[in-house]
């Protein structure tokens, strides 16, 4: 299984959820010139749910701040891999054969062949040695 591991900051947020907001969020964003790498977003209790992965955690965290007003930013791991049937399978198998537990994972659609799937776990640096070996 040929996989590239990374490490990203994921910066998390809510707002108030309303008709047009991820259009707000993403317009801000593309004006500072921030590409957005992987998102999960969701709305909850009238309240709209973000955790995004952008190029640059610093310029975004500063153009949502003004937004949001508190940004939280955490360090996960992205991994890239073929996109065809059991990769996840393989994947989530050496990150749980090392003993770490996954705490959330979402995807993104990659270039060409491939997908990125974003990972938080109780050991990221362990998750990371296991899928690097």
């Amino acid at each position: 299984m040929a996989v590239k591991v990374a490490k990203a900051k994921q910066l998390s947020f809510s707002l108030p959820n309303k008709i047009g907001l991820m259009f707000e969020v993403a317009e801000a964003l593309a004006a500072a010139g921030v590409n957005i790498e992987a998102i999960c977003v969701y709305e909850m209790e009238e309240e709209g749910y973000f955790m995004i992965v952008p190029d640059n955690a610093a310029k975004a965290k500063k153009v949502i701040m003004k937004m949001a007003g508190e940004v939280k930013s955490v360090d996960v791991f992205n991994v890239e891999v073929p996109n065809k049937p059991g990769q996840l399978q393989a994947v989530s198998k050496k990150i749980a054969d090392a003993g770490v537990d996954i705490e959330y994972i979402y995807g993104s659609p990659g270039k060409g062949k491939t997908a990125t799937l974003v990972f938080k776990t109780d050991d990221d640096r362990k998750a990371i040695k296991a899928l690097s070996a």
